[in-house]
């Protein structure tokens, strides 16, 4: 009888892609998963949000982490060789989360920058404020054969008050944008939320990405999931994770 009154739980809401671009998986190298025990179990954990391919993200950022393909190849491949004799079934591969700084450019110049499949080369600022070369810097990528995907652009605060004119000028001239689903789901703030929306009705996301970390990262996305706000979000919105071949 009392089964009657139990209150049902909410039903999961699908992601709309299934490949992530963007998280920190790979052990041990940055301020993402600390060993390949934690790194399997939260691929576990998004392989139960539908995540069936995973473009590994580790962060290459100057005196933070400075990361080469040196340091990344055998943690990428210590990951890959557990996910295979596990039979995981989850294809794994790596790129980077390149922050514009000189270490960067250092990289660019060595030829040491591994992008995505296609060309796609995912890019962060500073989040106290703008490279004051961006725009010049994003087109000699362009020119180079690049295609840079933004990470993140809601969290840029600097960008905030001006949203209407830096965002839309910085994509119109063909530059990507990556948002996180962490972002949606207000982990981060009312702010980043509000204009991660605004990106979306602005047309302006072309992907989305985990940005994980941690299990906590993992246990706002298990609620987020499950919102009405989830919903909404992925209604009428299409990315291009999965066309990354």
């Amino acid at each position: 009888m009392f089964g009657l009154f139990r209150k049902k739980q909410p039903v999961p809401c699908g992601l709309c892609f299934s490949t992530d671009i963007h998280c920190h998986v790979i052990p041990g190298i940055d301020d993402g998963s600390p060993d390949v025990t934690t790194s399997v179990e939260l691929i576990e954990r998004m392989q139960g949000w539908g995540i069936k391919r995973i473009i590994a993200s580790p962060h290459v950022t100057q005196d933070s982490f400075e990361n080469t393909p040196e340091t990344i190849v055998p943690a990428y491949t210590s990951l890959k060789r557990e996910l295979e004799e596990k039979s995981s079934g989850l294809e794994l591969l790596h790129s980077a989360e390149y922050r514009i700084d000189e270490f960067f450019m250092a990289q660019l110049q060595s030829g040491s920058v591994v992008p995505m499949p296609d060309g796609y080369l995912l890019v962060e600022n500073s989040f106290i404020q703008e490279p004051w070369n961006l725009d010049q810097l994003l087109f000699d990528l362009k020119v180079k054969g690049y295609k840079p995907i933004l990470a993140h652009p809601e969290r840029y605060y600097y960008y905030h008050g001006n949203k209407r004119v830096r965002y839309e000028e910085i994509h119109a001239t063909g530059t990507m944008f990556q948002i996180n689903l962490l972002s949606l789901a207000g982990y981060y703030g009312k702010d980043e939320k509000s204009v991660a929306e605004y990106l979306i009705e602005k047309g302006c996301v072309d992907f989305i990405g985990t940005d994980l970390h941690h299990h906590r990262h993992a246990d706002a996305i298990d609620a987020y999931l499950v919102s009405k706000d989830c919903l909404r979000h992925f209604k009428n919105l299409t990315v291009m994770n999965d066309s990354i071949s």
